[in-house]
């Protein structure tokens, strides 16, 4: 089911507030700490991480990219993304999808998911500075299918839509007009590319989106050129 836009930013404020008081990252470090943590928002199965960034302090807000991962994985499949986030000064919020198969707008079954990812956004934006203004959400594959679905579902919250290789693009409404950056291989065999960026990139276009579209000579596997071009895109670096 669809979560109204208040819903959704009511859980920023409410939903497993506990938790993100009552935890302290990674094995009882400081989460305010450069490096990887735990979310500690599910369980020993299905929980997701953060990345802090190097040289990070809580004297300036910080940009934040929701990453989501592919088909099957899990937050540790995007850990790419960390190199990037110390590159940048980006803050990182990976959790993991509910269903252990993918996530649920690409199911149809709107919900859990979304509320996760925002009690997650929440637990973050306790434990370090964010900057609200600068939210990107992002994904790979099935993560790139979500991305852009719960982006332009949920564009008054994220100002950027980051979607590399993805196969289907479903929002449940459209709220805002954030910019999104789309990437996809020339060579992709599992999302082909005629099939699915091709396609959604002029429908994006048509609907009034401001998209930047990168074709790149590869399979279905994530470009490191792309993704640190989608940063510099995202942070009006490049």
């Amino acid at each position: 089911m669809l979560m109204t836009r208040r819903s959704f930013v009511g859980v920023l404020g409410t939903t497993w507030a506990a938790a993100a008081h009552g935890s302290s990252g990674l094995d009882g470090d400081d989460p305010g700490k450069a490096g990887q943590h735990r979310l500690e928002l599910g369980d020993a199965d299905r929980d997701g991480l953060f990345y802090v960034p190097r040289g990070y302090t809580s004297d300036g807000a910080r940009p934040l990219w929701v990453v989501l991962h592919g088909a099957g994985g899990t937050a540790l499949s995007t850990a790419y993304m960390f190199p990037f986030a110390d590159d940048f000064g980006v803050i990182v919020v990976a959790p993991d999808s509910r269903d252990d198969r993918t996530w649920d707008g690409v199911l149809r079954n709107w919900g859990p998911d979304v509320e996760f990812i925002a009690a997650a956004v929440d637990r973050v934006q306790r434990l370090c500075n964010v900057d609200r203004q600068r939210m990107t959400v992002a994904g790979f594959s099935d993560g790139a299918s979500y991305a852009l679905s719960l982006g332009i579902t949920y564009g008054d919250q994220f100002s950027r839509i980051v979607a590399m290789s993805p196969g289907v693009m479903q929002p449940m409404a459209a709220r805002g007009k954030p910019k999104i950056f789309v990437s996809h291989g020339t060579a992709d065999g599992v999302m082909p590319i005629d099939a699915t960026s091709r396609t959604i990139v002029p429908r994006l276009k048509t609907l009034g989106y401001d998209v930047t579209y990168r074709e790149y000579e590869g399979r279905h596997t994530v470009s490191p050129p792309i993704v640190r071009e989608a940063f510099a895109w995202a942070l009006g670096r490049s």
